[in-house]
């Protein structure tokens, strides 16, 4: 059974230090939920006080509905997995998966035919008796997330597991780890400073910048209507201006800037000036001028990326762009020094305040 997971007014302090600051968010049962965010952002110690090896400074967690305050990580329906998986080297794999079993007193041939079981979930089902310098970086991860479910935890709490993983593989355990919660419908606490991960992973994802949430939602709300300028920023790519906004009406508003003076969306500013936010894939790249939210620029660069092109430019006020093109063959990649316009859909761009930080 999996359970849900309340944090109410959480902070959790280390002498002056405020690690985090007012932490709000209800996880529900069953779901992959991500925290992501840069190092010291107290991200991993709000993984740290769910699996009770830190106790909050104020605020109440909530796991399945109960107050853990006071519970040892040992007592708690939850199991961790570190960056490091710590796997036993001299052990066989089902030993490896089975051990907090045998540390519960169950009989050896209930813990064998269970490790079994779990690695046929995990997809290594000939890989009972092997030892872990046999396996992959990927099959020792599987092998870390079998034997974390050994113990039929109720939450799952992953502390950047696929960090130390290449590119390639990171991205195909990023699917493993998605199929896996869902088969087994466990709650997952995943703990990250990708973004790409996040995204592609979670059920929701809680952004977080200096030990504060900013913003909690699904993975396309995130990035296409983050809240603030650091959410927007951290999650992306963005062309950013700063100047003065003008006229605001029906959420959208006029902005001057040094540049030339765009329309876009007004969001939540909250008496806090606002930057205009415009990502590079929604910024285009045309001969002549658009309408409007249209910048000269000269080409200075061209970065073959793969799946896109990014076309680097600046203006004739000094402004540094991008625009991003697709590489479907169909767009004309213009050469290094050309005369070209920028331009974007106000819808497409944000005035937006910067981070919620502590005042």
């Amino acid at each position: 059974m999996s359970a849900g997971i309340d944090l109410e007014n959480v902070c959790c302090d280390f002498g002056t230090f405020r690690a985090v600051d007012n932490a709000n968010v209800s996880i529900r049962p069953g779901e992959f939920f991500s925290f992501l965010g840069p190092s010291g952002c107290g991200k991993t110690t709000i993984l740290r006080m769910v699996s009770g090896f830190i106790e909050p400074t104020q605020g109440t967690i909530r796991i399945g509905g109960k107050d853990v305050k006071g519970t040892r990580p040992n007592q708690r329906p939850t199991a961790l997995i570190f960056q490091n998986l710590a796997l036993f080297p001299l052990m066989p794999i089902w030993e490896n998966i089975a051990f907090g079993l045998e540390v519960r007193g169950v009989d050896k041939a209930t813990r064998r035919r269970r490790a079994e079981e779990l690695l046929k979930l995990v997809d290594l089902p000939d890989a009972a008796d092997k030892m872990v310098s046999q396996l992959s970086g990927g099959q020792k991860q599987r092998v870390a997330i079998a034997r974390a479910l050994a113990v039929e935890p109720s939450v799952m709490l992953l502390d950047e597991p696929l960090s130390a993983l290449d590119l390639k593989l990171r991205q195909h355990m990023r699917a493993e780890l998605r199929a896996i919660q869902k088969r087994t419908g466990v709650t997952f606490i995943y703990i990250t400073h990708d973004q790409g991960e996040a995204l592609a992973m979670s059920d929701r994802v809680g952004v977080m910048s200096q030990g504060r949430i900013q913003q909690i939602a699904d993975p396309r709300e995130i990035y296409n209507n983050p809240v603030n300028g650091f959410v927007a920023s951290f999650v992306g790519e963005n062309n950013i201006f700063q100047g003065e906004i003008q006229n605001p009406s029906g959420g959208m508003a006029r902005y001057v800037t040094p540049h030339g003076t765009f329309r876009a969306r007004l969001g939540d500013l909250g008496g806090m000036p606002g930057k205009l936010y415009v990502r590079p894939e929604h910024t285009l790249i045309s001969a002549t001028p658009a309408e409007e939210n249209s910048i000269p620029v000269t080409v200075g660069d061209v970065s073959f990326e793969g799946s896109f092109i990014a076309i680097h430019a600046t203006s004739d006020t000094g402004a540094h762009l991008t625009a991003e093109i697709r590489n479907d063959g169909s767009a004309t990649v213009p050469e290094r020094g050309a005369k070209l316009y920028m331009s974007f859909a106000p819808e497409r761009a944000a005035i937006l305040p910067d981070a919620n930080v502590r005042g």
